[in-house]
């Protein structure tokens, strides 16, 4: 709990599944919402399959490094970040070609 409570602003809205590590939040200063996979994926708009989708492209993407240096992992999200949010290859070209025309100092 002390990592949420670091990340995360009281009054929140945090979704999660029914594991039980996630019952400390029922708890907390936070609004706890769960969705019950073995019932259903999502409730309207309330669920965690784009998180998930993340996580799944990310850990897939990172395998192959056998291993990453905890003090570049945020480097490393942020390309799954950014290969997640541009997933076409032509749009990242793009964006990389933009980024080395601009001048950096």
């Amino acid at each position: 709990m002390p990592i949420i409570r670091q990340k995360v602003q009281p009054d929140s809205i945090v979704y999660s599944d029914y594991y039980h590590s996630y019952d400390v939040l029922d708890v907390s200063e936070f609004k706890h919402f769960r969705i019950n996979h073995s019932e259903k994926f999502a409730e309207e708009k309330n669920h965690i399959n784009g998180i998930e989708n993340f996580w799944n492209q990310a850990k897939r993407h990172l395998r192959k490094f056998n291993g990453i240096p905890k003090e570049h992992f945020h480097l490393f999200i942020k390309e799954c970040q950014f290969r997640f949010n541009n997933p076409k290859v032509e749009k990242q070209l793009e964006i990389i070609y933009n980024l080395a025309r601009k001048e950096l100092f």
